[in-house]
């Protein structure tokens, strides 16, 4: 049976840096025999998280219900029923985009946070899913990867999604130019991803 592979995309570009990225990597599995969907988040509705913790109070392994009535929901039972993800988002004032981080914020349910305690819990599902994240900068990798949060930001995230060693796609000086496209080199690995994503 062929493999399910969602990808959310946090930019706020379409036909940018990583959503073309993204794109070479869902090929990459199509190409494989993968079943690829693209979400891209800009696209959806998803409110803030209202901070009310409803979803954190329940016990047990599966995530908590959100009082919010948007696509979250949807999005989330289409990763859940995937075999991979792939998350991807370029750098925004050293951090993942608001779009990115506002979905984020409600990946909350994924923990186990009682009134009384002191911090939240991760729950304990499996973590089965392949995933790879997505990341890009003006400045060059070798600088911008290692003084920003956004790379651990997006694993962080993935392995709440279920992921088990995210794998990590870079692209830096991605902003040379005003349509810039993502280079020979970074196709072929984005390529290779996702031969991995529909193989592993």
């Amino acid at each position: 049976m062929s493999r399910k592979i969602v990808a959310i995309v946090g930019s706020y570009r379409k036909g940018g840096i990583i959503d073309s990225a993204i794109d070479e990597i869902l090929a990459g599995a199509e190409a494989s025999g993968g079943r690829t969907e693209k979400i891209f988040l800009a696209d959806q509705q998803i409110e803030s998280c209202k901070n009310c913790r409803v979803c954190t109070q329940e016990a047990g392994v599966r995530r908590g219900l959100c009082v919010i009535q948007d696509d979250v929901d949807m999005i989330l039972n289409k990763i859940e029923s995937a075999d991979a993800i792939v998350l991807g988002s370029p750098m925004n004032f050293s951090t993942v985009t608001a779009e990115m981080k506002k979905f984020m914020e409600r990946l909350v349910c994924y923990a186990y946070w009682p009134w009384g305690t002191g911090a939240p819990n991760l729950r304990k599902h499996l973590r089965t899913k392949q995933a790879v994240v997505v990341a890009s900068s003006a400045a060059p990798e070798v600088v911008a990867r290692f003084s920003s949060n956004l790379v651990k930001l997006l694993k962080q995230a993935a392995r709440m999604l279920g992921a088990k060693r995210p794998r990590v796609l870079y692209i830096g000086l991605a902003a040379m130019e005003q349509k810039q496209n993502i280079g020979e080199h970074i196709r072929k690995k984005a390529r290779r991803l996702g031969v991995m994503l529909a193989r592993e």
